[in-house]
């Protein structure tokens, strides 16, 4: 059985951190706190769960932050965790299991990353992380702030989440660090364009954004899913303007990249819904339910391939007289959202349409 060590940056995070450690003390086999400056009790919780606390001088660089944890690490293998970070009853069920079952040849395993839940506990945003690492591979953080770990090797996909839960966050943290950046005349990677411009968006910055989103698609080496979505990005930022043609342009642009995903077609749907365009409207709410990659590290906003397609063909059948369909759809939708107040509603009145 493998062993794990367990790796966090930390600061002043004494509303979270023990929700965190409780959530995988049982799990790892050492845990290593890094802490880059707390004001608060983090340290003193923290040491009830560990000795292994290390300070950091914080130099605005996440990267060097966690690049120095990992190297406290002794065991086989490191996890990192954000202290707002939980795994759940299911998924500790799940690591335990894994933790048992490795091939020890895996050099770094993924995990869901649980971005978001709705009200009913649907999760409505996610991606996928390498989360465990083989630490004698030596694989570095790279990049000052939205860092990501360098793997390669044998990779494996596992089933297990991590839920992030976070209750508050320094919202302008990451853009201060990007303006500094900025100031000190670093060359931004294509990487960094993108997630500089997704900060300004954010932040309201629309222009500044349509700017920095351009110049990153103009490097021609993103990576594909951050392509398509700098295009999704787009068309949200010339909707907000009321440019309503740019809005469409970008939307398009985004098949060119590869495959169209849910939210493209979602995208698409609604802009033939707008124009009253019936069938072609119906044929991308349906591309969206078919088009869903499941092991994509990309970032997966889940409305557009479950309950909102399904909800919005309510409408287009609604409109060409088929109601049957319109209710098998609102039900698909329900099954998501069984108290969504618009679902109840078109249930309530394509019930007496149809007679049930």
């Amino acid at each position: 059985m493998i062993t794990i060590s367990l790796c966090m940056i930390v600061k002043n995070e004494e509303a979270v951190i023990s929700r965190c450690l409780d959530s995988v003390s049982e799990i790892v086999d050492e845990i290593n706190i890094i802490d880059t400056g707390s004001t608060d009790r983090t340290n003193e919780i923290v040491a009830s769960y560990t000795d292994r606390i290390f300070d950091f001088t914080w130099v605005e660089d996440f990267s060097a932050a966690r690049n120095f944890a990992f190297q406290q690490a002794t065991a086989d293998y490191i996890l990192w965790l954000d202290a707002d970070d939980v795994l759940l009853k299911e998924d500790q069920s799940l690591f335990s299991k894994m933790k048992t079952t490795l091939d020890l040849d895996v050099d770094a395993v993924s995990m869901h990353y649980n971005l978001s839940f709705d009200e009913h506990n649907n999760v409505t945003s996610s991606l996928r992380r390498y989360r465990l690492v083989k630490r004698e591979k030596g694989f570095k953080w790279i990049g000052a702030v939205h860092e990501y770990l360098e793997v390669y090797g044998k990779l494996y996909d596992s089933d297990i989440a991590v839920s992030h839960m976070p209750l508050s966050h320094d919202t302008q943290r990451n853009l201060r660090i990007y303006e500094t950046l900025v100031l000190s005349g670093k060359e931004f990677s294509p990487r960094d364009l993108f997630y500089y411009a997704n900060e300004l968006m954010d932040h309201q910055k629309i222009e500044k954004a349509i700017e920095y989103y351009l110049k990153f698609l103009k490097t021609n080496q993103g990576w594909i899913e951050d392509n398509i979505s700098a295009c999704n990005k787009l068309a949200d930022c010339y909707n907000q303007l009321g440019l309503k043609e740019q809005e469409s342009s970008w939307i398009l642009n985004a098949l060119t990249y590869d495959v169209p995903r849910p939210e493209t077609c979602c995208r698409l749907a609604f802009l033939f819904l707008e124009k009253n365009e019936i069938s072609k409207a119906i044929y991308w709410y349906k591309q969206a339910l078919e088009n869903v990659e499941k092991k994509s590290l990309s970032f997966q906003n889940h409305s557009c391939s479950t309950w909102l397609p399904h909800l919005q063909l309510v409408v287009c059948y609604d409109r060409i007289g088929q109601h049957q369909l319109a209710f098998n759809h609102n039900e698909m939708a329900l099954e998501y959202r069984p108290n969504d107040p618009r679902m109840l509603h078109n249930k309530t009145i394509l019930e007496k349409i149809i007679n049930l």
